[in-house]
């Protein structure tokens, strides 16, 4: 095993007295105080997340538009600059590389913001499928990333710019915010991984530290606390936010995922995996992902399997006890035949065998 990825940010968890874990190859926090608590701090004021670990790849040139058209399941042209867009890329089988949001910085400047563990796999793909005059870079390593959620974040982060944050809509963003006491413009995006408002802010990776420092001072008498990982992960999921190695692999579309809104199969571009997500979205994928809630005491958790009338119909992608509404939560893919509200389930916990029903999702909703 290799020495664990540090983030710029790291020195700063280690202030908070953080948990950290081997994520990916990342030594990362999965809780500064509690992961409920942390929860709660999020949907009920706010949350600061180092999310730095996530990968950023540079597309540009004349030629990337067209290539981007050809790798992504989304409809590039559709974007503008300032933009940003949630995307999939597929392997010719339909399965997912993996799912991330392309910001277009400019005209032929796009900034590819994918999964932490998939970024040399992402980066290989779009080197292997290149096309054109395209230049194509991975700089990671540049960024430094923080993502402040929650239904205080507008105001908290306003106490640190002149910029006018209302006018950044939903998957809109503004470069170059000057942020007061950091040396770096920054790159603010209304986006987010937690179902609530709020900001990925990307910065140079030796400012990282200085703007968690003035976020957090300035938040904290609003109640702003810094997350880590296990409360990311509970957000997240309430919301029916798709993990990449979870609800989307190799083996999973993103039809079957639930995220069909972001393949665009009437583009006119032949992009990769077309003809196979064509046909699950018009004549309907053979599997679904659903929503199931445990009646038994249990929790489902990933790769636990699902059955009816003892035959196994799919499995568990994800679960937990929900925090926001303290039940046995989980995301299941399934035989779309029995992927009816309301239809009663087994989940396999271990050596028992536990009923669930199928509700709907998203499990949490902001108001």
């Amino acid at each position: 095993m290799g020495e664990l990825k540090r983030t710029p940010i790291f020195p700063e968890y280690e202030k908070l007295g953080a948990k950290t874990i081997d994520f990916g190859g990342w030594d990362l926090p999965v809780q500064f105080s509690s992961i409920k608590e942390e929860h709660h701090a999020t949907r009920e004021n706010a949350g600061l997340f180092d999310v730095s670990h996530m990968g950023e790849i540079a597309v540009t040139g004349v030629d990337s538009e067209a290539f981007l058209q050809k790798v992504v399941t989304n409809n590039v042209s559709k974007l503008k600059v300032n933009q940003a867009q949630y995307t999939a890329m597929c392997y010719p089988n339909g399965g997912t590389v993996d799912d991330f949001i392309i910001y277009k910085r400019d005209e032929d400047d796009y900034l590819l913001v994918v999964n932490a563990a998939n970024t040399e796999k992402d980066f290989d793909w779009l080197i292997e499928n290149k096309e054109g005059n395209v230049q194509i870079e991975n700089i990671s390593n540049d960024f430094a990333q923080l993502a402040l959620q929650g239904p205080k974040a507008e105001a908290i982060l306003q106490k640190l710019t002149d910029e006018d944050l209302s006018e950044i809509k939903f998957f809109r963003f503004k470069n170059d915010v000057q942020i007061k006491g950091v040396e770096h413009g920054a790159l603010v995006s209304r986006t987010g991984y937690t179902g609530e408002d709020g900001f990925e802010i990307y910065i140079n990776d030796a400012s990282g530290p200085k703007l968690w420092q003035v976020i957090l001072e300035a938040g904290e008498p609003l109640g702003l606390q810094a997350i880590g990982l296990g409360a990311r992960d509970t957000l997240r999921f309430e919301a029916n936010l798709a993990l990449y190695s979870q609800e989307l692999t190799k083996d999973i579309t993103p039809v079957e995922a639930g995220i069909g809104f972001a393949v665009k199969v009437n583009k006119e571009v032949d992009f990769i995996g077309k003809e196979v997500l064509k046909e699950q979205k018009e004549n309907g994928p053979t599997r679904k992902l659903v929503g199931i809630e445990m009646i038994d005491k249990g929790i489902p958790r990933n790769g636990y399997e699902v059955l009816k009338n003892e035959e196994v119909i799919g499995f568990v992608t994800s679960g937990t006890q929900s925090p926001t509404l303290g039940k046995n939560v989980g995301l299941a893919l399934i035989d779309v035949q029995y992927a009816n509200e309301g239809e009663k389930l087994d989940v396999k916990v271990r050596k028992r065998t536990l009923t669930a029903k199928i509700v709907p999702t998203p499990f949490y909703k902001r108001k």
